[in-house]
């Protein structure tokens, strides 16, 4: 709460010139979503459950998501796919149902370490794609932000160069322009999920296909997450 408030005052302060999205834990939704100046500042949640309605204890519909006042949604996140293993089939109902109820989805794809090392990296991402939101229309499609996550350099202490994640984005592109058409590949927005802090975002960002970053550890102070902002 402190932290939505202190960033929410420092941008509205001084206007970012990129879009710029925090996602909470669900209990603080609607309370941030009171005092947050969403024409600077957008909501999202880190999840949302696989089923529409229904008796499902415990877990949070995309309806009462958007109905927080939140406008996103984080869908098949690395840790999600990993502990409480999401399916590709799983993370399609999940993506359908956000987009049912207005919301827009930041969706994770990225390959483990096992999976670099064997150069598989490239089928991997496309097969997560194929899986979960190539089954929607090019005006469904707008509604999806992707965020590539090398799972080996999150938290790992290795890191991936500047070179090597733009060349994964820029396959990524060339794969969403095979199916959606060019106009569509260059409207995508694609994030980098990889350990991206104040002093490798700007080498990160001057590369053509990142589009931006989904900030973990680094977003958690504003002077920090403010960093990465101005870098961009």
């Amino acid at each position: 709460m402190a932290l939505a408030k202190e960033l929410n005052e420092t941008l509205t302060t001084e206007k970012p010139n990129c879009g710029v999205i925090i996602c909470t834990p669900f209990i603080h939704l609607a309370t941030v979503a009171q005092f947050l100046n969403q024409d600077v500042i957008g909501l999202g949640a880190e999840n949302c459950a696989d089923k529409e309605k229904g008796a499902y204890t415990g877990e949070v519909s995309a309806e009462m998501v958007k109905s927080t006042g939140a406008q996103y949604v984080i869908l098949g996140h690395s840790e999600r796919r990993g502990y409480y293993g999401e399916t590709p089939e799983i993370l399609k109902e999940k993506v359908q149902l956000a987009l049912k109820n207005d919301l827009k989805v930041i969706f994770c794809i990225g390959e483990s370490l096992e999976e670099r090392e064997a150069d598989k990296q490239n089928e991997v991402v496309k097969a997560e794609l194929e899986g979960s939101v190539f089954n929607l229309t090019a005006e469904e499609f707008k509604n999806i932000i992707i965020a590539y996550e090398p799972i080996w350099a999150i938290g790992t202490g290795k890191t991936a160069t500047a070179e090597q994640a733009e060349e994964i984005h820029a396959f990524i592109r060339s794969v969403v322009a095979d199916k959606y058409g060019a106009e569509v590949a260059d409207d995508t927005t694609i994030l980098y999920g990889g350990s991206c802090k104040a002093s490798n975002a700007p080498e990160l960002f001057a590369k053509p296909d990142i589009d931006g970053g989904l900030i973990g550890g680094a977003s958690l102070k504003v002077a920090d997450f403010k960093g990465i902002i101005d870098a961009f």
